[in-house]
């Protein structure tokens, strides 16, 4: 019994770590996932490995294909433009109807700082995930564990939808200004123009990626 826990525990691990690198950019859409050197690296069997891969394909994150192996999911344009329809529909919903007073705003402030100081030295990967854990903030704003599990469900697959982009910089800077705004109605009271701003936000941050993926998939 022991060992089987011992075992289940290592899979979990070895799952969330595979999630983290994908959340945090260090695995890439197609980038292939080598067995040998991964189950080293994060110290568990292959066969463990390998159950944290079938966990990550199930949430669609990896993909195992023929002769080829497990790689990371290169996202399409169905499945960007419906990963922003369920960003509009809870991220917009939960500001209109949120209190300024929630201390998930302050987590909003710190991530906007964070992104702020990553832009001024130019670290645009660093960039992105404070832009991810903004948005996660807002989802926060509502207290629900159900949300936070449905955003946070959606954070690698977000996290993909950017690596389309070549140009990391490109993606992010022309919505740095908008995180802020976005905070600053918020924190005035405004939650109902702070959403306006966010559904906006949103409708611009999936066309940008919708063709990036489109360009890539006629290269």
């Amino acid at each position: 019994m022991d060992t089987e826990r011992r075992r289940g525990h290592a899979a979990i691990g070895a799952t969330e770590a595979l999630r983290s690198a994908i959340v945090g950019g260090d695995l890439l859409p197609g980038e292939r996932l080598r067995e040998e050197p991964l189950a080293a690296e994060l110290q568990v069997s292959r066969n463990t490995l390998r159950e944290a891969m079938r966990v990550l394909a199930h949430e669609g994150l990896i993909v195992h294909a023929a002769n080829r192996g497990a790689t990371v999911t290169v996202p399409t344009v169905e499945s960007i433009r419906d990963l922003y329809r369920v960003r509009r529909t809870v991220e917009v919903y939960t500001l209109r109807s949120a209190d300024p007073g929630q201390p998930a705003a302050a987590r909003m402030r710190t991530a906007v700082d964070t992104a702020m100081a990553a832009a001024a030295r130019d670290d645009w990967r660093a960039v992105g995930t404070g832009d991810l854990e903004f948005h996660r903030a807002i989802v926060a704003l509502a207290d629900s564990p159900r949300l936070d599990a449905v955003l946070q469900s959606l954070l690698a697959e977000l996290r993909l939808a950017f690596g389309v982009v070549d140009d990391a910089r490109a993606l992010h800077a022309p919505f740095l200004a908008d995180n802020a705004r976005i905070l600053e109605r918020f924190e005035s009271g405004d939650s109902a123009g702070a959403a306006s701003d966010l559904e906006d936000y949103l409708a611009r941050s999936e066309s940008l990626v919708v063709a990036a993926q489109a360009a890539r998939a006629v290269r």
